[in-house]
């Protein structure tokens, strides 16, 4: 059985290059013919996927974390001289202990400092993801954090008259909220970045005030654009300063992967992520992966840690709907590396069996 792996990370437990070594190394032995397209949406994950992808280099770079500390960032290039930047490398939640997640002082600065780099290393066009993040500043922090690098002691004005008037910016990103207002970067997503309701309706403040004076100064406003309010705005300030694109972070990595191509030989595409329910049919990557697949026949597996909604998930049309993680076991355990990966080799031995006494037949 010729089997296609399009799997995103296991947040916080496997990265989707680890989740499908897994299943490789399982399915492999068990005489299936296994492809392996590392995955991400543009969030976690995002740089070694489309550097994989681009057949890139990484590189690394001297930035600024969310509270200002000294970091080593990585972001890719590839032959092209495209730039990938995961803008988590710099501004990701994963540098703040919980006692330290303030999103009314932490910083998108380091961004900025990322993409100067970038562009002094001759990169003129730039794949930028933007989940992870940490902060909630309207980009502001990455506006800045461009201009100190770039043109010390000037303005935003000046850099994009100069160092980035040939710039060309694609945000992937699957986030289409606004930038401020009841769908906005404050209201729905600072909550999980340590912020409290007071918290929440200073930073809407600010984003509005932002967007108001961005507004007057540029002749445009981008505030509610689609994936404004991504990345605690940080997806604002590329629309509105840099006049950024938007694409499906999960589309776009499957075309550079050719995986259309790829579905002509393949018989069964397996793809998955952390959890899976309802919200996975609003355009995450293991939807897009299944609405792809339709098109051309192949049946699709989605295989989640923990998957909820199976009704509506099968409904939508993927061909099965399973979680991993076996029932009763804590959470603590399940994400556990280990774990996951022993759980991902009885499933497969589990699944494997009961396709001996199957109907399915490979096309």
């Amino acid at each position: 059985m010729r089997t296609l792996l399009a799997i995103d990370s296991f947040k916080g437990c496997l990265s989707s290059a680890e989740v499908e070594a897994a299943f490789s190394h399982a399915l492999t032995a068990r005489g299936a013919k296994v492809r392996s397209l590392p995955m991400s949406d543009g969030g976690e994950g995002m740089l070694p996927a489309f550097i994989t992808a681009l057949h890139g280099q990484l590189l690394q770079a001297e930035v600024h974390d969310p509270l200002m500390r000294p970091v080593t960032a990585c972001y890719g290039i590839a032959p092209d001289g495209t730039a990938v930047i995961e803008t988590a490398q710099a501004c990701g939640l994963t540098y703040l202990s919980a006692e330290e997640r303030n999103p009314l002082v932490a910083t998108t600065y380091g961004v900025g400092e990322l993409v100067a780099h970038a562009i002094r290393h001759g990169c003129r066009r730039f794949l930028i993801g933007l989940g992870g993040s940490g902060t909630s500043d309207t980009g502001k922090g990455m506006l800045q954090g461009l201009t100190d690098s770039l043109a010390p002691g000037c303005t935003i004005e000046n850099v994009l008259n100069g160092p980035l008037s040939d710039c060309h910016f694609i945000l992937a990103s699957d986030v289409r909220n606004p930038l401020y207002g009841p769908e906005g970067a404050a209201q729905v997503f600072a909550p999980q970045k340590g912020a409290t309701p007071a918290m929440v309706e200073e930073l809407d403040r600010r984003a509005r005030q932002f967007a108001k004076e961005s507004a007057r100064r540029m002749g445009r406003d981008a505030s509610f654009q689609p994936g404004a309010g991504a990345a605690g705005g940080l997806g604002y300030a590329f629309l509105q300063f840099l006049q950024a694109t938007t694409q499906s972070g999960a589309d776009l990595l499957l075309d550079l992967c050719k995986f259309d191509t790829l579905l002509a030989h393949t018989d069964l595409v397996i793809t998955g992520e952390g959890h899976a329910d309802r919200q996975t049919l609003m355009g995450k990557l293991p939807e897009r992966v299944m609405r792809r697949a339709q098109t051309q026949h192949v049946p699709v597996w989605l295989v989640a840690g923990k998957a909820s909604d199976t009704e509506s998930l099968v409904n939508a049309g993927f061909s099965r709907v399973d979680s991993l993680t076996p029932d009763g076991m804590p959470l603590k355990e399940a994400i556990c590396p280990e774990v996951a990966r022993e759980n991902i080799r009885q499933w497969v031995e589990t699944v494997w069996n009961q396709l001996k006494n199957s109907t399915f037949i490979p096309k």
